[in-house]
């Protein structure tokens, strides 16, 4: 988000977190106190925080005012119940889908970034759907897209300022393009990959597959080099 901000001054963005002290952290005047460090990160803070970029624990007005809507939440290994010990922990998804639709106003795209099984998308409109269902106000619309970070820690803000590519699945076209022109203010249109919700879910689990083949891989050749 933190370049989202810097690339796109004219568009306002809030970062919200039921957390209170990565939100305190976040708005430290102490630099080295961030929740994360990534080089360069700090810069990015600095430069943007209270002018386009803000942090905030008010998570109920922020969902009512934005247009777009990031649901970026940890989505860890379940420990009880089926699939315990490798299917993914949806609860925060989930648990955001429900917040957006309580409280968001008009026509509101919400994106998918988390890593997430195939179909989690269907799950969150699902919510959306059912939640809407109970609304006394019948002016809310919504389309869920999915656009999967390629990041490595230690790199991510340059792999988010010269990405080699940026995948966006969804159902609406005007809402893929709507989220395509933000990036456009500094990725070239030809590395905006645009397609369907299950293949831009699916992208992500094979890229992330491929990577701990590599890794994997390269630690049996090791092993191979030691015993030689």
């Amino acid at each position: 988000m933190a370049v989202l901000a810097d690339k796109c001054p004219e568009i306002k963005v809030t970062v919200v977190d039921i957390n209170k002290e990565k939100i305190i952290a976040w708005n430290s005047e102490d630099l080295r106190k961030l929740p994360i460090f990534e080089p360069g990160l700090s810069l990015l803070i600095k430069r943007n925080r209270n002018k386009n970029l803000f942090f905030s624990r008010k998570i109920n007005e922020n969902i009512a005012e934005a247009d777009i809507i990031f649901i970026s939440v940890n989505t860890p290994t379940k420990k009880k119940g089926l699939g315990a010990g490798y299917a993914s922990d949806l609860k925060w998804v989930e648990s955001s889908a429900r917040s957006v639709a309580k409280f968001a106003k008009g026509n509101t795209i919400i994106v998918e970034k988390s890593t997430v099984p195939v179909k989690t998308a269907q799950t969150i409109e699902e919510i959306l759907e059912s939640e809407n269902k109970f609304s006394s106000s019948n002016t809310k619309s919504f389309s869920v897209l999915s656009n999967p970070e390629f990041l490595s820690e230690g790199n991510a803000i340059k792999d988010l300022q010269n990405p080699d590519r940026v995948l966006i699945g969804g159902k609406n076209e005007n809402s893929i393009e709507a989220l395509a022109g933000l990036y456009s203010n500094w990725v070239d249109n030809s590395k905006i990959i645009r397609t369907n919700v299950w293949s831009s879910e699916l992208s992500k689990l094979a890229a992330n597959a491929f990577l701990a083949q590599r890794i994997s891989s390269i630690n049996s050749f090791s092993a191979i080099c030691e015993e030689t």
